[in-house]
């Protein structure tokens, strides 16, 4: 619980790289994460070259990191459901298992899920038309420690029985 608790959304990295056994204990927990039907739509894509980063985040701020994590899914191994796409919901949950992962490494991560554009990225990495790119994200050493931030009372998300 202490991850979930503590997590943070970074937005100031080290230039220091990530080794690479903590990027596949990070992409390990990715991997593991449920799907539908088990249809394991994702992809993920790491990108390191500092031209590629900058060209593909939108963010100056993002691309500072050492590596950013580029999650594709396949709108075709999974369904969608009264107008529910599941590639969505499967790809929120490997995102994140890997942000916890990162967060349990002293790594940090920034959802990115809105401030791309789709089609640069899509083409500056060579992603193939039939996939989608859900998200990014960052992946380095924070270089800050942002304070928490308010949730609301648990009265005020749950109830039983009914609405």
């Amino acid at each position: 619980m202490d991850v979930v608790r503590e997590r943070r959304s970074i937005r100031k990295y080290k230039s220091d790289p990530v080794p690479e056994s903590e990027i596949e204990y990070i992409l390990e927990a990715a991997r593991l994460a449920p799907s539908w039907k088990n249809g394991q739509c994702w992809r993920y894509i790491l990108v390191t070259a500092p031209d590629l980063r900058k060209k593909i985040t939108m963010r100056d701020w993002a691309a500072v990191a050492p590596v950013v994590v580029v999650a594709c899914a396949d709108p075709g191994k999974t369904e969608e459901r009264e107008g529910r796409p599941y590639y969505m919901l499967d790809m929120g949950i490997g995102m994140e298992h890997l942000v916890l992962a990162a967060a349990e490494r002293g790594l940090g991560t920034c959802w990115i899920g809105l401030h791309f554009e789709e089609r640069v990225v899509k083409e500056a990495l060579g992603v193939p038309d039939n996939i989608r790119v859900v998200a990014i994200t960052p992946l380095g050493y924070p270089a800050e420690t942002p304070p928490g931030r308010d949730r609301k009372p648990m009265a005020e998300m749950v109830s039983w029985n009914h609405w």
